[in-house]
């Protein structure tokens, strides 16, 4: 995988991964890459600083710095992804709020409600809690439809 700094007709700096400098080549001139601030793809690479081989071993690249690239000051809110993501996040959103509005919350009882209203030993009503992944396969493997409910990335910041 290859980092790349890269910087758009506007100036916005911004950093991208690639399986390799084709990929990126590639991407590039199908007007693949855009950038994340005004959706330009007019998009070139910046400076960037070398991983350097230490030991026989190379920097992981979490610990490469990035150079810096001139920036325009931003006034606004800064786009982090592409559209298609945002909409995505914005299905993730629209889902859970749906689910948190029409649902009742059982929390960390999840499993056991669950398992109550698939036996019928109380009336069926949509719910939302919380299992481990192991107590969500026991539900599975016992025939009881659970889904993981998203959180948009967003949502976790």
């Amino acid at each position: 995988m290859i980092r790349y700094t890269l910087a758009c007709e506007a100036g916005h700096g911004f950093e991208s991964w690639f399986p390799s400098s084709e990929a990126y080549d590639e991407q590039v001139a199908r007007g693949l890459v855009t950038c994340p601030l005004c959706g330009s793809a007019e998009v070139g690479k910046g400076m960037m600083a070398p991983a350097i081989a230490r030991g026989g071993r190379a920097t992981p690249p979490s610990e490469v710095p990035a150079a810096a690239v001139p920036m325009q000051p931003q006034s606004g809110p800064v786009a982090l992804s592409a559209e298609p993501d945002r909409r995505l996040r914005a299905m993730m959103r629209a889902i859970r709020e749906h689910v948190v509005k029409t649902a009742d919350d059982v929390g960390d009882r999840f499993p056991e409600e669950a398992r109550r209203i698939h036996y019928g030993e109380v009336d069926s009503r949509p719910i939302y809690g919380e299992a481990s992944p192991q107590e969500a396969r026991d539900l599975i493997e016992e025939g009881i439809a659970v889904a993981p409910l998203p959180i948009a990335p967003d949502d976790r910041n």
